[in-house]
């Protein structure tokens, strides 16, 4: 979905050993799921569900597979956008995606903001608090339940940056583009899927 192999080379960086299929029996086989992408959610869910995807990533996360979205990917974890007229999302999280509420600012949002953590997490272990990532985005995730809620950022108003509900995660953020913190995040999560893989 657009960024397959710069995520592929980060996560290939911190050690993992990625493949990018739509098989599922790979996907089955897997120690976890990653889900990247840019562009919008309508046309990513397209995809998903030309695929047979959403089943799929529904019984993968019920067996307790870490599955991550990143950027997109991390709005397809939800129930619905609101994005080119609404669509429904993966419905991994409860929840909703809406128009980025920034007064005043340019949109799309691009650039590093600092993300503050609202609790620990192994997917956030060892980063600083504040820490910074580059986003680029229009939309932003509101999870229906707050403890779902990981890292915030504020780009004219709050949102939503960050997500954990064990063993489903996501980050607004392309962490392949934030730097040292950026890998370090896809670090902790290929070692969650290591220590679910023992």
């Amino acid at each position: 979905m657009g960024n397959l192999r710069s995520v592929e080379k980060a996560f290939e960086h911190v050690g993992a050993t990625p493949v990018i299929t739509r098989d599922h029996d790979a996907v089955r086989a897997a120690d976890g799921v990653v889900l990247p992408g840019v562009g919008a959610m309508p046309k990513a869910m397209e995809a998903v569900a030309r695929l047979e995807l959403g089943d799929l990533l529904h019984e993968r996360r019920d067996a307790g597979v870490p599955i991550v979205g990143l950027c997109m990917g991390m709005q397809l974890l939800f129930e619905g956008t609101v994005e080119l007229g609404g669509a429904e999302g993966i419905g991994l999280l409860e929840g909703t995606v809406e128009t980025l509420d920034a007064p005043g600012l340019k949109i799309p949002h691009m650039g590093w903001n600092p993300v503050t953590w609202r609790r620990e997490s192994r997917f956030a272990e060892g980063l600083p608090d504040p820490c910074a990532f580059y986003h680029v985005h229009s939309f932003a995730a509101r999870p229906a339940r707050d403890e779902d809620v990981l890292g915030t950022a504020v780009y004219g108003t709050e949102f939503v940056s960050v997500v954990a509900r064990p063993p489903v995660y996501g980050a607004q953020f392309h962490p392949e583009k934030s730097g040292p913190d950026g890998l370090a995040l896809l670090g902790n999560f290929a070692s969650l899927c290591a220590r679910t893989a023992a």
